[in-house]
């Protein structure tokens, strides 16, 4: 798989961002708002396999379709929007 996400503390924000979210804006948001340092990628954390990403992560990824951003996926870390990129 292949994904980028935007991390955020808080539920509000991450439903805010998604709502002006595009696969066409994604990395720029990621730029703008992430709290991860992938955020200097657009968001990008390359390619992982099975048992890479926390569950939840993973989980929602595997959900996402190819393209697609997932709603707000809670972790340990916080709030994830998920950009399936592969």
């Amino acid at each position: 798989m292949r994904a980028s996400h935007i991390l955020v503390s808080s539920l509000a924000e991450a439903h805010s961002i998604l709502a002006e979210a595009s696969p066409a804006n994604f990395a720029q948001l990621a730029h703008q708002y992430s709290s991860c340092p992938s955020k200097n990628n657009g968001g990008d954390l390359g390619e992982f396999g099975p048992g890479m990403m926390v569950k939840p992560f993973e989980d929602a990824t595997v959900a996402t379709s190819l393209g697609a951003i997932s709603l707000p996926v809670q972790t340990q870390f916080g709030y994830h929007l998920i950009h399936r990129t592969g």
